[in-house]
C-alpha cells in the first residue's frame, strides 16, 4: 500500500479536483506538505511549512484543507488529548504508530502483524471492524541518546 511522494501528491490534487475544489497555489503547497510528509506534522506545522512561500495563507486555510481531506478519507487524523492533532498525507489509512513520550516525534514501524490481528479481531468477536488505531509510545533513539 506504499505510495510514492510524487504519486501521493498527484493523487491528493485529483481527488480534491475530481470533487470540484479550486487548485490553488496555495492548496497546492498544502498537498505538498502532507504528502511529502513522514513526520505526521500538526495543522501549525504544515502552515509554517507554506508561511514563507505564502504569506497571506492563514491558519484557518489549513485547517479546512485538512478537514476536507480528511472527510474524504485522503488524510489520517492522529487526535491526542492534549488536542495536538497530527496528520498523515502519505499514509491516510490505519498503521500502527511510534510516538516518542518526550519530543512528540512520530514515525510509522513497517509491520505487517496489523492486518492479521484485525481479521483475528474480527473473527473472534463477530465485529466487522472499519478501522483501528495501534500506538506505540516509548522514547525514541534521539531522545535515547541524550540521555
Amino acid at each position: 500500500m506504499e505510495t510514492d511522494t510524487p504519486t501521493r501528491y498527484r493523487q491528493l490534487v485529483e481527488h480534491l479536483r475530481t470533487r470540484g475544489y479550486r487548485i490553488t497555489p496555495q492548496r497546492l503547497a498544502i498537498l505538498r506538505v502532507l504528502a511529502e510528509s513522514d513526520g505526521h506534522p500538526s495543522a501549525e506545522q504544515v502552515f509554517e511549512g507554506i508561511r514563507e512561500s505564502y504569506p497571506t495563507t492563514s491558519l484557518g486555510t489549513v485547517y479546512k484543507v485538512i478537514g476536507v481531506l480528511r472527510e474524504m478519507g485522503e488524510v489520517l487524523e492522529l487526535g491526542f488529548a492534549d488536542d495536538s492533532n497530527r496528520y498523515d498525507g502519505a499514509k491516510p489509512y490505519p498503521h500502527p504508530h511510534l510516538i516518542c513520550v518526550r519530543c512528540r516525534k512520530i514515525m510509522d514501524p513497517q509491520v505487517s502483524l496489523v492486518d492479521d490481528l484485525t481479521q483475528e479481531v474480527a473473527e473472534r468477536t463477530g465485529y466487522h471492524v472499519i478501522s483501528h488505531r495501534l500506538d506505540f509510545y516509548g522514547f525514541c533513539p534521539d531522545c535515547l541518546a541524550e540521555g
